[in-house]
């Protein structure tokens, strides 16, 4: 990655590039919440699921290019490249961070 993430937003993007969905859930915060897709995943559980079904369905790979803040949100602009529909896109990943846990992620075109 050439942005110098915060620490919480880089630990979720080498989660998800090992595919390891419970590295992934352990970023969130307890009650945190992922929107993507349009589908809202609510609970660490919930968030493993999620990205346990998108790492088995679809092979892809992120790659963080910018950072931005937004109205209290750190929003990250990703290339995301692979076999699913739409390949390749840029994604943002709207992030708001809890102290060392992610509390929401938003993922959107």
């Amino acid at each position: 990655m050439d942005v110098q993430l915060p620490r919480q937003i880089a630990a979720y993007f080498e989660a998800d590039r090992s595919r390891n969905a419970d590295a992934v859930a352990a970023c969130f915060s307890d009650d945190a919440s992922v929107k993507d897709e349009r589908r809202t995943h609510t609970g660490r559980e919930a968030i493993r699921r999620w990205k346990a079904e998108a790492s088995t369905e679809f092979s892809y790979s992120v790659e963080p290019f910018a950072m931005a803040a937004d109205a209290g949100r750190m929003v990250v602009m990703s290339h995301v490249v692979g076999d699913f529909p739409g390949s390749p896109i840029d994604l943002r990943y709207f992030f708001i961070l809890d102290g060392d846990s992610i509390a929401e992620l938003e993922i959107v075109p």
